[in-house]
């Protein structure tokens, strides 16, 4: 278990609050959950362990990994786009006698890849923070698999739009990242004021950021395509018309 805390003492003071508030000291005693807890904080200054009372204290970690997912001290997501990256080829490599065979079609070759590559990379990927050397890690990824799909190797030299399209691909694998971000980021904007992760959409840190150029967020990457699919302000309320903005759906007459 760990606790997550963005720079900012309020976070602490609030769970400090429900730990005695709510009589929960007697729990952690009494079952083993001190022992496994640890906090994780996103901040510029020292890491140190937070203390409960004299007895007991809960011990300060690097990174934590949660639903598959990996945090860690520098607060933005780079090392779980590696590992991320790291599990789909490797999922490329055991699968790369399947993949090269001329026995089967590229239709079922798509399918395995869509099924077991695919989804192994973008897992979580909703909240992607996406750079530019993101970027190329993730589409690196992709075209290996397909290279191996087409029974192409790059030392064919030939151009990765041309390989999308002997395989069935019209999208790259960034476009549909994006894609599902967008998605996402409607679902969160159509809940109720009070819900977490509304909130923390919403929240922003009060402390003073460090000098220098801001790096690129999540946010950034949203608003950069909702512009490039026309997408405006509110437009999420409608499910549908979203959905169709965004290119999830395609439009029928």
């Amino acid at each position: 278990m760990a606790i997550q805390c963005y720079g900012c003492d309020f976070v602490v003071k609030s769970f400090m609050y429900l730990f005695f508030s709510h009589n929960l000291r007697n729990v952690w005693k009494t079952s083993s959950l001190l022992e496994k807890a640890s906090i994780f904080q996103i901040t510029f200054k020292t890491h140190n362990n937070l203390k409960l009372d004299k007895d007991n204290e809960i011990e300060f970690c690097q990174e934590y990994k949660y639903l598959g997912v990996i945090f860690d001290t520098s607060g933005t997501n780079d090392k779980e786009i590696r590992s991320r990256v790291i599990q789909a080829r490797t999922c490329i490599v055991c699968l790369n006698g399947i993949v090269w065979s001329k026995d089967i079609r590229k239709e079922r070759k798509l399918n395995i890849y869509n099924a077991l590559i695919k989804s192994s990379l973008l897992y979580g990927s909703e909240t992607w923070r996406l750079t530019e050397n993101n970027k190329r890690w993730v589409e690196a990824t992709e075209m290996d698999a397909l290279r191996r799909s087409c029974r192409i190797s790059r030392k064919d030299r030939i151009r990765n739009v041309t390989i999308r399209q002997h395989i069935g691909l019209e999208e790259t694998i960034i476009k549909e990242t994006e894609q599902n971000q967008l998605t996402w980021y409607g679902h969160v904007q159509r809940m109720a004021e009070e819900r977490l992760p509304k909130i923390t959409l919403k929240w922003m840190p009060k402390q003073k950021r460090a000098r220098g150029r801001p790096k690129k967020n999540w946010m950034k990457g949203i608003k950069k395509a909702m512009n490039e699919r026309n997408l405006n302000e509110g437009q999420w309320e409608d499910r549908k018309q979203w959905s169709l903005g965004v290119g999830q759906r395609r439009k029928t007459f």
